[in-house]
């Protein structure tokens, strides 16, 4: 089979680099897509798919780029690093416009522009970069491409001539962008499973509130929904990259995963702060968290790997061990009270079973905490006690 002169791969076979799958390791996430999770900003793939998301000025221009039939090499930012490696072409430095950069790349050479894509810097230039450099890419075209990109640090755009295909070199990687209709398609079956595991988080939730009330947890019960969180935020966080590669085309599936995903991060924190083993060889709340982010598909499905993220022994029988919580989260869902509030009760009290038998006068002692507010506190848990054990039971 031949393979084309600018295209990475032969005719027959469409490379297709998707990243953030459900299994896989998460990554430290920012917070919001506009809320929740995601985010362009921690993460260099996701903030280079935003300025070429549809609805840019980037986007149109590659779109009339691929209309055209022709082909474009595209840099993104410009230093003294980037400019030992072009030859040839013109300065221009003009502010970018979708249409000036279509005329340009009918020229032969690359068009280099400012790193945010705001201005045309230089056109038709010849990058030279280290042929030293590894690339597993055949094309002309896309060699340079991830070539420069690795040796400047700068992303790097190769629209294919002939395959009319637009990928994106950044950070050691290459990403195929895709139409709106196909990102939707997969964005859309995400969400469905995203629903069904919001579901069950909320089905183990509440199962752990009412036993909390009980005081009968058990180690199992705090990690099957520390489990369950850690799943829908990996869903979460796979969503929101298509939320960033749709662009304008994505802002009603924001909109739904915003709503989805409101409370979850903070759920997540909150049960951790309960069932964090004590003791000076603990895990602190942020090691833990970064130790959930480690653990790949086939351990996260495991519960002791994620008890033993947690802080507790990696043994099977560990999970059966009793184990009270602080009242973090359920100090959480009392209305009105501030989060300095809730610690000191916690640190006063240190657990919630303590917290459920103390009186206002003992609330009161508590260092912030006046006669109405100590009576805000009383009759809350005392609300959420019996609307969990109703829940439960009924």
């Amino acid at each position: 089979m031949p393979i084309d002169r600018d295209a990475s791969k032969t005719a027959g076979a469409t490379p297709h680099a998707r990243t953030g799958a459900v299994g896989s390791p998460a990554r430290p996430i920012s917070v919001s897509v506009t809320g929740s999770v995601g985010g362009a900003s921690g993460d260099p793939l996701r903030a280079n798919l935003a300025l070429m998301a549809p609805g840019t000025a980037l986007r149109d221009g590659l779109e009339r780029i691929l209309r055209g039939r022709t082909g474009a090499l595209i840099v993104l930012g410009y230093d003294k690093v980037v400019e030992g490696l072009c030859t040839g072409g013109f300065p221009l430095d003009v502010e970018f416009s979708a249409t000036r950069v279509r005329e340009l790349c009918k020229m032969d050479g690359a068009v280099v522009l400012s790193s945010d894509g705001t201005r045309i810097v230089r056109a038709a230039v010849h990058l030279m970069p280290d042929p030293s450099i590894p690339t597993e890419e055949s094309g002309t075209r896309h060699r340079t491409a991830e070539r420069v990109a690795r040796q400047t640090g700068y992303p790097v755009i190769s629209v294919s001539q002939s395959m009319r295909i637009i990928s994106l070199y950044v950070n050691g990687q290459r990403h195929v962008l895709d139409d709106s209709a196909a990102i939707l398609s997969r964005a859309n079956q995400a969400l469905a499973t995203l629903e069904r595991y919001k579901l069950r988080l909320d089905e183990v939730s509440g199962t752990l509130s009412a036993l909390e009330i009980e005081d009968l947890v058990t180690v199992r019960d705090a990690v099957a929904v520390v489990q369950r969180l850690e799943m829908v935020r990996r869903i979460a966080d796979e969503i929101a990259g298509y939320v960033v590669e749709l662009g304008t085309d994505g802002r009603l599936l924001a909109l739904q995963l915003d709503e989805l995903m409101a409370g979850v991060d903070a759920d997540r924190t909150l049960v951790i702060r309960d069932y964090l083993p004590a003791g000076r060889k603990s895990r602190t709340l942020d090691e833990a968290l970064v130790e959930l982010d480690l653990l790949g598909a086939t351990e996260l499905i495991d519960l002791v790997a994620v008890a033993k993220a947690i802080g507790y022994p990696a043994a099977s029988d560990a999970l059966d061990a009793a184990v009270s919580p602080r009242g973090f989260r359920l100090l959480a869902k009392v209305p009105r009270l501030p989060v300095a509030i809730v610690d000191r009760l916690v640190l006063h009290f240190g657990s919630l079973q303590r917290l459920l038998g103390a009186t206002v006068e003992d609330l009161q002692a508590v260092e912030g905490v006046g006669d109405a507010r100590a009576r805000g506190v009383r009759e809350g848990l005392s609300r959420l006690a019996e609307a969990s054990i109703l829940e439960r039971y009924v």
